[in-house]
């Protein structure tokens, strides 16, 4: 992950289009600032720094 800031709206114009949702410019300013929000939640979680020797999480196969 770079420490740039991600770039919320060219995300949601694809996921928009993507998904063919159609959204207003209050819904739109919204979910930035949501998107906004979760992303400052989880930045002190992802600068977390993990031991090498951490084992990883088990991957399900059916």
């Amino acid at each position: 992950m770079n420490n740039s800031q991600p770039e919320w709206d060219v995300y949601l114009d694809a996921m928009t289009r993507i998904h063919g949702v159609e959204l207003t410019d209050e819904r739109r300013a919204e979910l930035l600032l949501q998107f906004r929000r979760i992303a400052a939640m989880a930045e002190p979680l992802m600068a977390l720094p993990l031991d090498d020797r951490l084992e990883i999480a088990g991957v399900y196969k059916a």
